[in-house]
C-alpha cells in the first residue's frame, strides 16, 4: 500500500491499524450482523461501545469523577457560542487570552453575547507569543478565563497553564489533546473537535467539571444547555456514531503506545526533528514563534522568498508528502505532527528539508 505522509492540519493522519480495524468491522461489528453506523444509539451495540470510550479518556487523561465526559456535534465552533451562553454571567466579564486566530474567533462569538475583556491580545506581535503563565491573573468579576492551548495557524502552545483560583479555566484544546499529559484539575472545562489528534472528524470532545452546571444559565434551549448533554450522557439525541468509534478505537492504539507520556515522548522527537532542521539552517528555514511557546502539533516556517517556497511544496508532493502548505491567512509552510504521524515520516521530511537547503541555499 502506497500512503502519503500526511502533514494536514486536520482532518488529520489516523494510525493505519484503526484505519484497517474500521476496514474489517464497518459491515459486520464484532459479529452483531449490522454496523456500528447502524445501531440504535439506544441499544447495546453502541452504548457498550461508547462507554468503554469515555473509561478510556478518563483513564488516558487521568479525569476525575467529579467531571462529566461527552461528545457533542457542531464542532468545536460550537462551543465558542455555548461557553459564554452557559457560563457569561450578565454582571460579569469573560477574561480572554486571544492568542491566535481559533481564539479570535471564540472571542468573537462572546462579544455578541456579553461582556468580554481581552486579558491578553496577540495581535500587535502577530500571534507569536503567549504571556506567561504565571503572571496569569483573572479580573475580579470574571465568570471564566479562556485558553486555546495549541492554534495551528500560528504553530503556538501553551506549554503550562494558568492558575486561575476560584475563576473557572476553560480550554479549546483541539488540536493537542492528549499529545500530553494534562493536570485537568487545573481546568474547569476542557475541550476540542478530534479530528486532529483523537480520531475522524464530526465529534465533539467535552470535559466539564460538576460544580460548573450550577453557574450556567438555566435559561437556553435545549441542545445548547449543558445540563441536559450532561444529564444524558451526552446521549440526548442521535450522536455522531462514526466518530465516536473512530476515538474509541485511536484511543486503544494510544493506550497501546504508551498513553499520554508516550504521546509527549513521540511529539518531543517528532518536533525536534523539524525544529532542529530549522534552527541549523542559518535561516534558510525561519519559524516566527517565540521559542518558549513553539508548537510541538503545528511547526509554522518560512523559506527566504515565496518562490523557493512554492518549489519546496513541489519537491514534497514528489515525495509523497502532502499537508505542508501553511493557512491562507499567513502563508509559508506548515508541518502537522499529530499524534497517528509516524516518527518515520517526519525524518523523511526532515531530510528533505536539509536536502533542499543544499542544493537551493
Amino acid at each position: 500500500m502506497n500512503r502519503k505522509k500526511n502533514f494536514f492540519a486536520g482532518p488529520s493522519v489516523l494510525p493505519v491499524e484503526v484505519l484497517e480495524q474500521i476496514r474489517d468491522q464497518i459491515v459486520d461489528f464484532k459479529g452483531a450482523g449490522l454496523s456500528i453506523i447502524e445501531a440504535s444509539h439506544r441499544g447495546g451495540t453502541f452504548e457498550d461501545m461508547y462507554h468503554e470510550c469515555l473509561a478510556l479518556l478518563r483513564e488516558l487523561m487521568e479525569i476525575p469523577e467529579d467531571y462529566d465526559i461527552f461528545f457533542l456535534g457542531g464542532g468545536a465552533t460550537l462551543q465558542f457560542a455555548m461557553i459564554p451562553m452557559n457560563f457569561l454571567r450578565p454582571d460579569t466579564v469573560a477574561d480572554y487570552i486571544k492568542s491566535g486566530a481559533w481564539a479570535n474567533k471564540a472571542v468573537s462569538d462572546a462579544k455578541k453575547i456579553g461582556n468580554v475583556h481581552l486579558y491578553y491580545d496577540g495581535t500587535d506581535t502577530n500571534f507569536t507569543s503567549l504571556p506567561d503563565p504565571k503572571t496569569v491573573r483573572p479580573s475580579e468579576n470574571s465568570s471564566y478565563l479562556y485558553v486555546c492551548t495549541n492554534e495551528t495557524i500560528g504553530g503556538i502552545e501553551w506549554q503550562d497553564f494558568p492558575d486561575t483560583g476560584d475563576v473557572p479555566l476553560i480550554a479549546d484544546m483541539s488540536s493537542d489533546l492528549l499529545s500530553r499529559p494534562v493536570p485537568v484539575k487545573r481546568f474547569a472545562m476542557i475541550f476540542g473537535g478530534v479530528q486532529k489528534n483523537l480520531g475522524p472528524a464530526g465529534a465533539t470532545l467535552v470535559i466539564l467539571r460538576k460544580d460548573m452546571l450550577e453557574r450556567r444559565n438555566g435559561n437556553l434551549t435545549a441542545y445548547l444547555d449543558y445540563g441536559l448533554h450532561a444529564k444524558e450522557s451526552g446521549l440526548y439525541n442521535t450522536p455522531p456514531v462514526f466518530s465516536i468509534w473512530g476515538v474509541k478505537l485511536v484511543l486503544d492504539w494510544i493506550k497501546q503506545h504508551g498513553g499520554a507520556q508516550g504521546m509527549a515522548d513521540r511529539a518531543r522527537i517528532k518536533s525536534s526533528l523539524i525544529y532542529n532542521a530549522i534552527d541549523q539552517s542559518d535561516n534558510f528555514y525561519r519559524s516566527p514563534v517565540d521559542v518558549r511557546y513553539r508548537s510541538k502539533m503545528n511547526i509554522c516556517f518560512r523559506l527566504p522568498t515565496e518562490e523557493l517556497e512554492a518549489r519546496f511544496l513541489e519537491e514534497t508532493k514528489k515525495a509523497g508528502m502532502l499537508g505542508l502548505k501553511g493557512h491562507r491567512s499567513v502563508g509559508g509552510l506548515r508541518a502537522s505532527l499529530y499524534n497517528s504521524l509516524p516518527i518515520e515520516d517526519v525524518q523523511s521530511l526532515a531530510d528533505l528539508m536539509k536536502e533542499f537547503q543544499r542544493v537551493n541555499g
